[in-house]
């Protein structure tokens, strides 16, 4: 019972931290899509969070020049 009190301690811990320092955006793709963004992260070694800010900042970078 200690293990599972301190591992929710944990996660709620990190989803209040996660409120505090992130925002969230709900992104919505076409039906497969979202297995083709995830294969294209992983062969980067990226996730796929890591994977769309990347994208995210290389565009508006190059937007803006």
């Amino acid at each position: 019972m200690a293990d599972t009190e301190k591992k929710f301690d944990k996660v709620k811990y990190n989803n209040e931290f996660i409120a505090k320092a992130y925002d969230r955006i709900n992104l919505t793709v076409p039906k497969g899509n979202k297995e083709i963004i995830k294969a294209h992260a992983d062969s980067r070694g990226e996730s796929v969070n890591a994977f769309l800010n990347r994208a995210i900042s290389e565009t508006m970078e190059r937007d803006n020049h």
